[in-house]
């Protein structure tokens, strides 16, 4: 019987594996490449993807984000603010994610992913009903949660694998 815990292990691997596929081999140009002016990049998205994931999961775990705590914000150098995660951004700040290589998204990703599957390993299901944001109608719990950073990033990264095909087929 497969237990919440290796499920979400699970879900969180498959969004490692599409990161690392969605980069590998891009050159720092072609991880800027944007469709028109407005599109997101190949490197925003995974960034974005990323941010989230690493927001969303020290928040539900009582914990400080990889991205600052252990100075990742420091080496991608970026002009944004420090902690934010994206949401909102336009097209000014999706270029503004720029001078960074796919070792560097995928090393940060990583980071992340060790981090999230440290706090999934030990979740039950009753860890799952735990409401950990009030500001929504009904309250998020931590299920919900979970389950809607897993869709976000399975998302992205499918844009960035979109990018990706866009670029090797020009």
């Amino acid at each position: 019987m497969t237990t919440t815990a290796e499920l979400l292990a699970d879900a969180f691997g498959r969004v490692r594996e599409e990161v690392r596929a969605a980069v590998d081999g891009l050159t720092p140009e072609q991880l800027e490449f944007r469709a028109d002016g407005a599109a997101n990049s190949v490197a925003w998205l995974v960034w974005h993807l990323t941010r989230v994931q690493d927001d969303h999961i020290a928040e539900v775990a009582g914990i400080g984000q990889v991205w600052t705590e252990q100075g990742w914000a420091d080496r991608f150098g970026l002009s944004i603010d420090r902690l934010d995660t994206g949401y909102g951004h336009d097209s000014e700040d999706v270029a503004a994610v720029r001078g960074v290589s796919a070792d560097l998204l995928t090393e940060y990703y990583d980071a992340v992913h060790e981090q999230t599957i440290r706090y999934v390993r030990d979740l039950s299901d009753a860890d799952l009903d735990r409401v950990v944001d009030e500001r929504w109608d009904p309250p998020v719990t931590l299920a919900v949660r979970l389950v809607s950073v897993i869709s976000d990033d399975l998302q992205h990264a499918g844009q960035a694998a979109f990018l990706r095909g866009v670029l090797q087929r020009a």
